[in-house]
């Protein structure tokens, strides 16, 4: 069995040189593709996730590792597509119509894809329109972000857009954000709630069922 500590360890510690040449390394070596993406490249992002959620290292620290993990995914990429590889499930993510805040957002659609899911990012001021058809395009997962007080009703108003489209029973929702709450998310009728990025992709995990 290959042994990917190396990758892992190189990819916790965000040197995107190091990952870049162990996952070709991997790849000239006959390491089985999907085992370079889960064992090497999702597993490092996973022990990223877990400390970062444990406050063992924070935001730079993070999207250094992110960075690290991409590169290593572009090189992966071609001969994922040409072995029918795919994503495990598919989120749509955007800050809500009304908010221009990004940061957070980013960091969890990198997350997100660090733990090997295809992620569709729609940036900010996302109309819930957007989200209704990402759901109708085949997006399991509509992650909703809010970093204003006066934004949040968006995250209703798109949950309602879902309802009325009749797609809200085929996809789940999660939001987050500093004013968000589990109250909130009761409140509105999300099915879930996340304090931060590395909680995001633990509530989307489960949501989709994968833990």
């Amino acid at each position: 069995m290959y042994d990917f500590t190396e990758l892992k360890e190189k990819l916790f510690a965000g040197d995107i040189a190091a990952v870049e040449s162990l996952t070709r390394k991997a790849l000239d070596e006959g390491a089985p593709l999907k085992d370079i993406l889960e064992k090497g490249l999702i597993a490092g992002m996973d022990v990223v996730g877990k400390k970062f959620k444990a406050n063992d290292i924070f935001v730079p620290e993070v999207l250094l590792s992110a960075k690290a993990m991409h590169k290593g995914l572009d090189i992966l990429k071609p001969f994922l597509t040409g072995a029918g590889i795919k994503p495990i499930a598919k989120i749509a993510i955007g800050t809500v119509k009304g908010d221009l805040h990004d940061i957070g957002k980013n960091l969890v659609s990198m997350m997100l894809k660090g733990a090997g899911l295809e992620v569709l990012d729609f940036g900010i001021d996302v109309t819930p329109e957007k989200f209704v058809n990402a759901a109708k395009s085949g997006a399991q997962v509509i992650a909703m972000s809010s970093l204003l007080t006066t934004s949040m009703p968006s995250m209703k108003k798109t949950i309602d857009a879902l309802r009325a489209a009749g797609v809200l029973s085929s996809v789940k929702t999660v939001i987050g954000g500093a004013p968000v709450t589990q109250e909130y998310a009761a409140e509105i009728g999300a099915d879930g709630f996340a304090p931060d990025a590395a909680s995001a992709v633990d509530k989307v995990k489960e949501l989709l069922g994968l833990t």
